[in-house]
This record gives structure tokens, sequence and C-alpha cells, in this order.
């Protein structure tokens, strides 16, 4: 495997790209998790609300390195509303929906995040890029995290009935 050092100005430029895509579904996942936790009502409401918190502050935390990467590569970050809606994949909330479909949106978009990551995971692998595939093993992680707590967090009832190694047949 190469050096960071060894990456060509191509796969510098591509691997920006792919991050910056990254950074932008990120970010946009930041304000609407951030915009959910303001307006988040309902019996479950402080969980809910302290969940909500922990996602934003971590989601806000990993743009810094994300956008950092970027720049490590030798490329500008995107950083314009502009920019994030042309390379992100989620879409805005206009509204204040209820706290379920809060917290389904908030699912739909963590996969999207992770789907974008394992998009350019093939590039990443390919350049030998150690740094930037170790961040998104990082951030692969989170998202799973989240999207595991607010699965949980929506579903009734109890786990299996009978057998925990059943369901893994």
């Amino acid at each position: 495997m190469r050096n960071d050092n060894t990456l060509s100005p191509e796969e510098k430029k591509k691997l920006a790209h792919g991050l910056a895509r990254v950074l932008a579904d990120s970010f946009k996942l930041y304000q609407k998790t951030h915009g959910f936790h303001w307006n988040i009502e309902g019996q479950t409401f402080h969980e809910l609300h302290l969940m909500l918190e922990e996602q934003y502050r971590d989601i806000w935390t990993a743009v810094d390195v994300i956008a950092e990467r970027i720049r490590a590569l030798g490329h500008y970050v995107p950083s314009t509303p502009a920019d994030f809606s042309e390379l992100s994949a989620i879409t805005d909330e206009r509204g204040v929906p209820e706290a379920r479909d809060m917290l389904t949106q908030l699912i739909a978009d963590n996969e999207t995040v992770v789907r974008t990551m394992r998009d350019i995971r093939p590039m990443v692998e390919e350049a030998g890029d150690t740094a930037t595939g170790s961040m998104l093993d990082d951030r692969l992680e989170a998202h799973e995290k989240a999207i595991w707590m607010l699965r949980s967090t929506l579903k009734q009832g109890g786990g299996p009935t009978n057998s925990v190694l059943e369901t893994l047949k």
C-alpha cells in the first residue's frame, strides 16, 4: 500500500470530490438533526431531545474533520448552501413533522451518508489513502450507531420471542 504522500494530483482531486459529497451530506444531516432537536415534541421529548443533541454534536465535529481532510488533499472545501445542495443527496425539510416522521427521515438520511461513503470507498482503497479510509471507517461506525439508535427508538414491542440465535440464522 502506498503512502498518502504518493497520491497523484488526479487521485487527490477524485478523493477530494468524493469527500465533498460526504461533507455536503453530513452538513445537511447536521442541519436537519439540529432543527429536529429544536422542534421535537411528544411524550418522549426529553429522551429524543438529548439523543438528537448527541447526534448533531457528533456530526458537527465530523464535518470539520472531513473538510480538513479535503484541505490536506490540496483542495478547497465547498461551503455554501448552493454547493451543498448540488453535492448532497439529502433533501431539506421545511416543515415540522411529527416526532416519528423526524426519526424516520433521520434514519434515511444517515443511510444516505453511509451510501455516499461506501460509494467512494473503492477509490480510497485503490489510491491507498489510509488516512481517508480510517476517517471513513470512524464515520461509518458513528452513522451505523445513529441508525441503530433511531430504529430502536421507533420500534414497538420487545425483541425476539424465542431465541437470539434463531434470528442470526
